[in-house]
């Protein structure tokens, strides 16, 4: 690298590690407005604010300094109201203080959180209204990040050759589904809010939880343990899969092959709702519906019913408008059916020849009591005809009738003899004799 101006003095002396002393006594020529030979003891008293600044040029001047890569774990992480990003690099024997501008920040894929171990890039400076030197960051990445970027990008284009990605295995969520089931972490703040997302929108929706570690290297098998165990019920319309945000050593459990095929060949539609709204994981290209975090997952599994007691409002009153129009329309086509029924019936006939068997009943009785009457009639003519030669007309008389025992009427004495029994009818009985002498 090519040393122009007043650093070449500096690094041709001592190959820009220390300062050489005429050099920086030019330097305090500058600072001071007058020229000093002696050495550092002899100088007169700085400014804070000359020697601050001083401090700063030498930094400035150190071209190594200029393009440093420093890794580090995030601490004191803040993003100020403007945009710009200050936090500390530690590591176990130091720290160093960071800050990058809102330009820079604009362009990170996630924003970065306490305990993130990450590479910053950028240039050494002081600050000089604390007097304190730090790192100014131009980029800033996960530690491992390209290792770890490189095997998602392998494994991405090996599922995506097998068709895992394709729209056409895709399963529509259910629009009204009676119970979801959620697999996440048990104490993760991301099942609280599904929990709340699912009561505010769906209440009478109900949630089997399937609890499972979400990050490290125990994740994966207990992630698919878990999709496996919902997957095999039939009480389950749809999975969600969630997690909150993180680094991508923290979301790489979601990259786990074995958890891509899982999900791929579960039989419920599956929601992904893993990270923030930049991040993506294999499970989100696997799944049948990828949501930007935990909450969106939730939204996309239910539906609001608050925005749809409007909709189920005008659809029961079309509904009820409907049937009343139906059944009015069902009325007079009953009507119409009956009136024409009357003409083409049966019932006409039946009532016509109800009322003329009611005639001809009428007319029947009315001629059996005319007959009877008349054999009645003939019955007392014959009667008193029979009487006048009826042999009981004679009996009154005094007369009587004398039968034998065998029932042979005794006309002459010659039929009788001593001793015989006879019966004899007299008009108002039978009576039985003993005949003494004929």
């Amino acid at each position: 690298m090519a040393v122009d101006g007043l650093c070449k003095p500096f690094y041709n002396a001592h190959c820009g590690r220390v300062p050489h002393q005429a050099w920086l006594t030019a330097r305090r020529k500058d600072y001071m407005g007058s020229y000093v030979n002696s050495a550092w003891e002899e100088v007169d008293e700085w400014t804070v604010h000359e020697l601050t600044a001083y401090i700063k040029e030498l930094f400035e001047l150190d071209y190594r300094l200029q393009d440093v890569q420093v890794a580090g774990e995030i601490s004191n992480f803040t993003r100020a109201s403007s945009g710009h990003l200050y936090f500390t690099l530690k590591d176990e024997k130091a720290q160093l203080s960071c800050v990058m501008w809102r330009s820079n920040a604009a362009r990170l894929g996630m924003l970065p959180a306490d305990g993130d171990a990450v590479i910053a890039r950028g240039n050494i400076s002081v600050y000089e209204q604390s007097g304190r030197y730090q790192l100014y960051a131009r980029t800033l990445q996960p530690a491992g990040r390209g290792d770890l970027a490189a095997a998602f990008e392998r494994l991405k284009q090996k599922l995506e050759a097998e068709g895992l990605f394709d729209a056409a295995h895709k399963q529509e969520i259910p629009p009204f589904p009676r119970r979801i089931g959620v697999v996440t972490s048990a104490d993760a703040a991301a099942l609280r809010d599904i929990l709340n997302v699912l009561q505010r929108r769906c209440a009478f929706v109900s949630v089997l939880v399937a609890p499972t570690l979400v990050q490290g290297a125990g994740a994966p098998s207990q992630i698919v343990r878990a999709l496996r165990w919902l997957d095999g019920r039939d009480d389950i319309d749809t999975i969600i899969l969630a997690r909150g945000g993180g680094s991508i050593e923290d979301l790489w459990a979601f990259n786990d092959e074995e958890v891509a095929r899982a999900i791929f060949n579960a039989r419920h539609p599956i929601v992904c709702g893993v990270g923030h709204e930049t991040d993506f994981t294999i499970a989100d290209f696997v799944a049948d519906k990828r949501a930007p975090t935990p909450s969106a997952a939730a939204e996309l599994s239910v539906p609001d019913i608050g925005e749809l007691q409007p909709r189920v409002e005008q659809l029961f009153a079309a509904l009820y408008r409907h049937l009343v129009t139906r059944i009015e329309e069902g009325r007079w086509q009953v009507q119409s059916l009956m009136r024409d029924l009357k003409h083409v019936g049966p019932r006409g006939a039946l009532i016509n020849n109800w009322q003329r068997v009611d005639h001809l009943s009428m007319e029947l009785d009315q001629a059996i009591s005319r007959r009877l009457e008349r054999a009645q009639n003939r019955t007392a003519l014959a009667t008193a005809r029979l009487r006048t030669v009826s042999p009981l007309a004679t009996l009154s008389r005094g007369y009587a009738i004398v039968r034998r025992e065998d029932g042979d009427i005794v006309r002459s004495t010659a039929q009788v003899m001593a001793g015989d029994a006879l019966r004899v009818q007299v008009s108002d009985g039978k009576f039985v004799v003993t005949v003494d002498e004929v």
